[in-house]
């Protein structure tokens, strides 16, 4: 159901969607469909899709270079890299083309703060902080109506704030309300012209959604994004918060498990969107790498360059896109090099998802623009 923190948000006109309260049942005009999955915590790239040619892992990492041996051998994606064996499913969507990665890729952010990293992912800002809205909400004005993107989580996060409607919703952890009472709470409404219209769309995303038995987890909240997105009148725009990414030691099992959730997350965005699916796009994106070799507590600090992940139907998939560093020389003598800017991977993503001018979107969209979008991310 929805929870009383969102009927209330949405009562006091928090989040977007009660200024515009007709958007919330209109008819979407694009059959398109976005995930975006924020990964925090900074995802170790190098692991997640390793490099299968390069000693100099093997030489700054010792036996954190390779998955522990009880998770089985990495997954081969192409003659070049490989997938942790915790990421057998984006493995296999890989070799079925409806999956792709973009590796040494970073935001404009060159320090190491989690929390000023993540703030210019969500914004793409040149500084942190320096705006206040998100580059998903900025990117909203140009895309084909539909009704408002969708946070599945308690909050609204950064990426969605602005000016464009944009709504949130998450499972209840109070015990669901009677059918008895939401009919009186309807009739209580009744002669409210906005509650009453607030209320029903309140039922109507909860109908969408499905009975949730409780607030669950990365997974349960995937399954719930793929319910609502999966619906002719639902939204086209998920986001969903994936985190503990921050794996100073004990990375080999810990990073086991994070990947394998990610996998899962995947795999139910795949099963829920069912016929959807081949019109999908899924992003899943960290705000920094890890340093190249291990620490001493088994684990990697902070660093530079990752990995974006991108799955779904609508991927040009089967593929490790961009140009591939190496590992001969570190970006400050630690890190991955950062060769692909962030900003061009997501704005080449969006505007072949949704069919706009790439540059535009990079004018539009982001303020620390790229010098172009990177193309050939998505298929038509």
């Amino acid at each position: 159901m929805i929870d009383r923190r969102s009927l209330i948000a949405r009562a006091g006109m928090i989040g977007g969607l009660a200024l515009h309260p007709g958007l919330a049942l209109a008819a979407a005009t694009t059959q398109s469909r976005l995930v975006f999955i924020i990964l925090r915590g900074a995802m170790d790239g190098l692991a997640a899709i390793s490099p299968a040619n390069e000693p100099r892992l093997l030489q700054l990492r010792g036996a954190l270079a390779r998955p522990p041996e009880q998770l089985g051998a990495p997954l081969p994606l192409t003659a070049d890299f490989t997938a942790h064996p915790a990421l057998a499913g984006f493995a296999g969507l890989f070799a079925a083309k409806e999956a792709a990665v973009v590796h040494a890729v970073a935001s404009p952010y060159r320090e190491r703060s989690h929390f000023d990293a993540q703030n210019i992912l969500e914004t793409g800002g040149n500084a942190a902080y320096a705006l206040k809205d998100g580059w998903l909400n900025r990117l909203l004005p140009l895309l084909p109506p539909a009704p408002p993107p969708v946070a599945i989580s308690a909050a609204l996060p950064t990426l969605l704030q602005g000016a464009a409607p944009t709504t949130s919703f998450a499972p209840s952890r109070l015990p669901d309300a009677s059918a008895s009472l939401k009919m009186r709470v309807a009739a209580l409404y009744e002669g409210d012209p906005l509650l009453h219209r607030l209320w029903g769309e309140a039922m109507a995303t909860e109908m969408m959604a499905g009975n949730q038995d409780g607030p669950g987890g990365p997974v349960a909240l995937a399954a719930t994004a793929a319910r609502l997105l999966a619906q002719p009148a639902g939204p086209r725009i998920a986001v969903l918060d994936h985190g503990g990414w921050d794996t100073h030691a004990g990375q080999a099992v810990r990073l086991a498990a994070q990947l394998r959730q990610l996998d899962t997350m995947i795999a139910t965005l795949k099963s829920g969107l069912g016929p959807a699916w081949a019109d999908t796009l899924v992003i899943c994106a960290t705000e920094f790498g890890r340093t190249v070799a291990v620490n001493g507590t088994n684990g990697t600090d902070h660093g530079t360059a990752s990995a974006v992940l991108l799955a779904g139907g609508r991927v040009a998939g089967g593929r490790v896109h961009g140009d591939w560093p190496g590992l001969t020389r570190l970006f400050e003598d630690r890190d991955l090099l950062p060769i692909t800017s962030l900003n061009a991977v997501l704005a080449g993503s969006v505007a072949g998802l949704f069919g706009l001018d790439p540059d535009r979107v990079v004018r539009s969209v982001f303020a620390t623009a790229p010098a172009a979008a990177m193309a050939g991310l998505v298929r038509a």
